[in-house]
């Protein structure tokens, strides 16, 4: 059992174990016990955890490949088409995405 101050407005100002002067008791389980836990920042889903755990892995495979520890060919033949697939679009949505373009020209 947790038991909980809340200030004025009924917002959580803290949390013990043991009781506590005008503390009421809470569940571990209550959604203000767990948003008060967490913070004002939202919680991460998985998909954002994923997709950026993807890129990592990626960066690792290219780092692989840089540096010939493995050749993109000793992945099997779904992974590569993945590979590239991702690197296709990282690119065109990076050219895409260039606003301002490069300043190659001499003067």
């Amino acid at each position: 059992m947790l038991y909980a101050n809340r200030d004025a407005d009924g917002v959580m100002v803290s949390i013990s174990r043991h009781p506590q002067t005008d503390a009421q008791p809470v569940s571990a389980d209550d959604p203000d016990v767990k948003a008060f836990m967490v913070g004002d920042a939202p919680a991460p889903s998985f998909d954002t955890i994923d997709a950026d755990f993807v890129r990592v892995i990626e960066d690792v495979i290219d780092t692989l490949i840089k540096t010939q520890v493995i050749r993109l060919t000793d992945l099997p033949e779904a992974a590569q088409r993945k590979l590239t697939q991702r690197k296709g679009l990282r690119s065109r949505l990076h050219g895409a995405l260039d606003l301002i373009g490069r300043d190659d020209g001499i003067l």
